[in-house]
């Protein structure tokens, strides 16, 4: 199979705390579990949360090492951004809110302009950008 455009993308990332991150992403921006593996108990074993949407061509993969955590080291511009092609509604915001995340501004004014800013519980950033996406 050629690497295009039709492509699965899987973006992966260290947690410090898995079920905080599920809280986060699945009942606060309403993502699925794809797959949950536990922690086995030999080295190099981990615990593993994928969530996105069924029908999305990407997912989130969080990881943990409880021997030999990662810690994330995420920066002001580590952004997932989702495009809503509209207003960002207030409930979804108060949702990640209330599920560990907490809404900032960002230092790059036109995300400020063009969205909101949540950080999940491990620091990296989501975006809800009022615009959509286009190609050209």
């Amino acid at each position: 199979m050629p690497v295009n455009g039709r492509s699965h993308i899987r973006i992966a990332r260290p947690s410090r705390d898995l079920a905080a991150a599920e809280r986060f992403w699945k009942d606060g921006l309403g993502l699925d579990v794809v797959f949950r593996k536990e922690q086995g108990g030999g080295p190099g074993e981990h615990a593993l949360l994928m969530v996105g949407w069924p029908d999305a061509s990407w997912h989130l993969e969080l990881v943990h090492e409880a021997a030999a955590p990662v810690r994330p080291r995420p920066t002001e511009e580590d952004l997932l951004v989702v495009y809503v092609d509209g207003e960002v509604p207030d409930d979804l915001v108060a949702r990640l809110e209330a599920h560990g995340g907490r809404r900032v501004l960002s230092p790059n004014p036109y995300w400020n302009e063009w969205g909101v800013t949540v950080e999940d519980p491990d620091g990296y950033r989501l975006v809800l950008s009022t615009r959509a996406w286009s190609n050209s």
